[in-house]
């Protein structure tokens, strides 16, 4: 394996806990459209976040018009996901908070210099910007390699369209072969398998009745070399990559 040089982390549960607050301001509007839709089915929060977590809310949509089987028009689909960001962002401006032991291991990295580091992200890049600085993770991130699937691609996409890997690998100047990413999602780790990118999963913010199952996920499924549990483990897990 070529030589580690850059780290890509997932910004929602990877680096900071977010997505338990954000799908509560999913659900709101998927209710609406599913009322507007006349279909009856529901969705709390938790739901929301078990079906379809680690996609961003397009995504999500695009996955209810399939389960369903109805139609959003172009101008529907901007409209929601307008509305769903400003919810969102309120709300992760006033609730979130970092995942347990990610603080030391990312100041470690900045102030080391040994990689570069970026997040690569699914979510609307304002959302994102709004995570990082609310746990005060901003300053160690050159804005300039904040991505998102959602904003900074030409065409909106999701993972586990692997596309922001790419454009990130293309942005920053590296091959994804020198990079390793972090991820805690089935759909964010397969975005990055399918971007050819060395991946180490994450389960801490799991129920520990589903950490085995999506340990097995990560590892079986989507390639991870290494599944960490809490970011004290990174370190130890990143040597392990660089040794495959």
């Amino acid at each position: 394996m070529p030589k580690i040089t850059t780290i890509l982390f997932d910004c929602d549960n990877t680096l900071v806990l977010s997505e338990e607050i954000a799908f509560e301001a999913c659900a709101e509007l998927a209710n609406e459209i599913l009322e507007m839709k006349n279909i009856s089915d529901r969705y709390t929060g938790e739901q929301l976040l078990k079906e379809f977590v680690g996609q961003n809310f397009r995504g999500m949509m695009v996955s209810l018009t399939k389960k369903y089987d109805f139609t959003l028009t172009d101008e529907q689909f901007d409209k929601y996901v307008d509305q769903e960001l400003g919810k969102v962002v309120e709300m992760l401006e006033l609730k979130a908070r970092p995942c347990d032991g990610v603080m030391p291991q990312i100041e470690k990295l900045y102030n080391d210099k040994e990689y570069k580091i970026a997040v690569v992200s699914s979510s609307a890049l304002s959302r994102v910007q709004a995570s990082i600085r609310k746990v005060d993770l901003a300053k160690y991130f050159n804005p300039e390699w904040v991505y998102s699937a959602a904003t900074s691609l030409p065409k909106p996409t999701s993972k586990p369209d692997p596309a922001v890997y790419i454009f990130a690998c293309e942005q920053i100047g590296v091959q994804p072969g020198e990079c390793v990413a972090v991820e805690d999602s089935r759909s964010g780790a397969t975005a990055a398998k399918n971007a050819k990118i060395p991946l180490i999963g994450y389960v801490g913010p799991y129920p520990e009745d589903e950490k085995e199952k999506m340990r097995k996920v990560l590892k079986e499924d989507c390639g991870a070399i290494v599944v960490m549990e809490h970011w004290d483990e990174f370190p130890e897990c990143l040597k392990k990559v660089q040794a495959a």
